[in-house]
């Protein structure tokens, strides 16, 4: 009776599990964090860390009608009065005839995959055969909030800790041990240390329907395999993702050299903290001048281009150093710069730097500044930002309250390199792939140089200012960038907001269209010679935040429109049948050419999110919202738009919205 039962997830869940709302999801997912006390493992869960993955919904294939409907709704804003008509007919015509054909070849793609979701193949795949290079284009970066103390502030100490607090990370979710997300509509009735002991022993095959009986929403774990032990491997046209669960070393990068070292013992524990630090401390006592050479820049080049080097690498003879890296647990990067306490100067050097000592093929890389300062660079095709927020805030925590190293640890006697088994790769090079390197090393200074890095931030404004007003924090912040885009160029543009389906199996994300024929009313009223009243100007952004909120909702229940189209559109290729109009339509191009692309990194553990703009003439925009914070990173491309007026366009925008909502 119970499997065929199929309840409807409930609508408060949304706001939670969108990446934009991550900060307040992680706080109410999982009130009790069960913190082990055993050096082994940050955490020892009750219920196993992957207890409800054979339970959880699969995202819903939605409804072919009302993805039409949202399609047009979301096109209105963008487009004169005869284009929409004229798109109107072309997706009507799309939805009787040809979309009919593609919604029932891909029901039935959808019901031989059960353990999956419609969309997660060609998901990987569309990021895997990408061409286009991983750094600015796709990588993001997430850097830690850090007090200003001993620990945080040396180098040693600090990637120390962050390396065992990761290590403990990591082996609580191999141990199956890891907390698993679940969202607790009512905290005081599932929360707590009964509930997870009833879940623990509902088989695998109910638990999710147990934990909805309690209004608890468990959250997909399947990407969290992918932190560790994982790498992509460019191949010629699609590169593939090598993961080597049997690992016992790392990689620390160092001025573009890569040292190796295990950081388990034969039984698969944790090293003890001072031989860690000691072997930490070897590297950066190892007075090396910098690679000229550095073959981890060869990580920033197209893809197929880097396809065809590593292969010449390995007829050279270094198959064997390529594979340490690639089976490597982690990546650890220490760089020599000190970018704090300049935002601008942090975001570039955590979002691509000059490359020299990066791997940006490497799940992820935690990066260590001479400084102190620290965060991570993170490789994209594998999961998103739920995964790795989830990782980058408990490791902080840990660091933070139960440092493994103190400073008392730096005065310890240094072992010999023989007792530490640190070991430098070696790479054999000829002049050939030499020239290769310095090529690919200044085609990417030129990318780099060529991005412009902006920045503002509001104190005293976040979430409390915007329930006071009544609207949505998230909405409020959207509507400030449109409203400053459209201060600039008196249009409007193809705008994306990501959002989490992590409340399905295998989900990914879904887009929210921000742009709307109530953000663009609202836009004209304000910037027009004759205002509106105050008052109607406060209902308007009422409005645009019940809109916003309603589209955020749908995304994030597997309803929007853009992974469904995306879909269908790959199934006509798939089946080698005539493109639909709908997808030859200039509207289609137009609205996927995302010159505003949003996302919220938002997390009491993060200082700074972001990551490059998508298109050449366009903006990457990675805000913050806390409780009395708000704040954005602009990215753009000098020689394609202005990002200095954008910001400052965003700036006057948000001052306006404020003014409005406060007399």
């Amino acid at each position: 009776m119970l499997s065929k039962y199929k309840p409807r997830i409930n609508s408060h869940l949304v706001e939670k599990v969108k990446f934009q709302n991550a900060d307040s999801a992680i706080k109410m997912l999982t009130q009790i964090r069960h913190k082990s006390d055993d050096y082994q493992y940050i955490q020892n869960s009750i219920i196993p860390t992957m207890h409800f993955q054979r339970s959880l919904p699969r995202l819903p294939v939605p409804e072919l009608k009302l993805t039409c409907q949202r399609y047009l709704k979301a096109l209105q804003p963008l487009l004169s009065k005869n284009d929409y008509l004229r798109t109107k007919d072309v997706v009507e015509n799309f939805e009787q005839n040809d979309g009919q054909l593609l919604q029932d070849l891909l029901k039935k793609k959808n019901d031989l995959n059960k353990n999956t979701s419609y969309i997660t193949k060609d998901w990987f795949d569309m990021y895997l055969t990408e061409r286009t290079s991983l750094p600015i284009n796709y990588n993001p970066l997430l850097v830690f909030r850090q007090l200003d103390n001993a620990y945080n502030n040396n180098q040693l100490l600090r990637s120390t800790n962050l390396l065992i607090s990761s290590l403990r990370f990591y082996k609580s979710l191999k141990a199956n041990i890891l907390e698993p997300e679940i969202f607790h509509i009512n905290p005081k009735k599932s929360d707590t240390i009964q509930f997870r002991k009833l879940m623990k022993y509902l088989p695998e095959s109910i638990s999710w329907y147990g934990a909805y009986m309690y209004n608890a929403y468990p959250l997909d774990m399947s990407q969290y395999n992918s932190l560790f032990n994982n790498t992509r491997i460019p191949m010629a046209n699609q590169d593939v993702l090598h993961n080597n669960t049997s690992s016992k070393h790392i990689v620390v990068m160092r001025r573009g050299h890569f040292y190796k070292f295990d950081v388990l013992d034969n039984q698969g524990n944790i090293l003890n903290p001072q031989l860690l630090l000691s072997k930490i401390q070897y590297i950066l006592n190892d007075d090396i001048a910098p690679s000229n050479h550095p073959i981890g820049i060869l990580t920033t080049t197209e893809r197929n281009n880097w396809a065809d080097l590593r292969n010449y690498l390995i007829k050279l003879g270094n198959e064997e150093s390529l594979r340490i890296i690639d089976d490597s647990l982690m990546m650890i990067a220490l760089d020599d710069e000190r970018p704090r306490p300049d935002p601008k100067a942090c975001v570039e050097q955590y979002l691509h730097s000059d490359g020299i000592n990066r791997w940006f093929d490497k799940s992820f890389t935690l990066i260590v500044c001479a400084d102190g300062t620290s965060g991570l660079n993170f490789e994209h095709s594998w999961g998103d930002g739920v995964a790795v927020l989830r990782y980058f805030q408990d490791i902080s925590k840990d660091t933070t309250d139960f440092p493994r190293c103190h400073p008392e640890n730096l005065n310890q006697v240094l072992l010999s390199a023989d007792e530490l088994d640190v070991k430098k790769l070696e790479f054999n090079l000829d002049e050939k792939i030499k020239c290769d390197i310095i090529k690919v090393k200044n085609e990417f200074k030129r990318k780099y140089d060529s991005l412009d890095v902006n920045y503002f931030e509001f104190f005293d404004v976040g979430r409390k200012t915007c329930k006071n007003f009544g609207i949505s924090a998230d909405s409020l912040m959207q509507l400030c960038f449109q409203l400053g885009h459209y201060k600039l160029h008196k249009k409007h543009v193809g705008t994306y907001e990501s959002c989490s389906t992590a409340a399905f199996k295998q989900g990914r994300t879904e887009t929210v269209r921000p742009c709307t024929m109530k953000t663009a009313d609202f836009c004209y009223a304000v910037t027009s010679k004759n205002k509106p009243s105050n008052s109607d100007l406060v209902n308007m952004i009422k409005q645009c935040s019940v809109e916003h909120s309603k589209l955020v909702k749908e995304a994030a229940m597997g309803q929007g429109f853009d992974r469904h189209l995306f879909a269908l559109r790959l199934l006509a290729k798939e089946k080698n049948l005539k493109i639909p109009s709908l997808f030859t339509d200039p509207a289609y191009s137009q609205i996927n050419h995302n010159i505003l692309s949003t996302s919220s990194l938002t997390s009491d553990h993060v200082w700074l999110g972001g990551f490059g703009p998508v298109v050449k003439d366009g903006f990457g925009i990675g805000y913050t919202i806390r409780e009395d914070y708000s704040g954005a990173i602009i990215t753009n491309y000098k020689e394609h738009s202005d990002g200095d007026s954008f910001r400052d366009a965003v700036t006057q925008s948000f001052n306006q919205i404020l003014d409005i909502l406060k007399k």
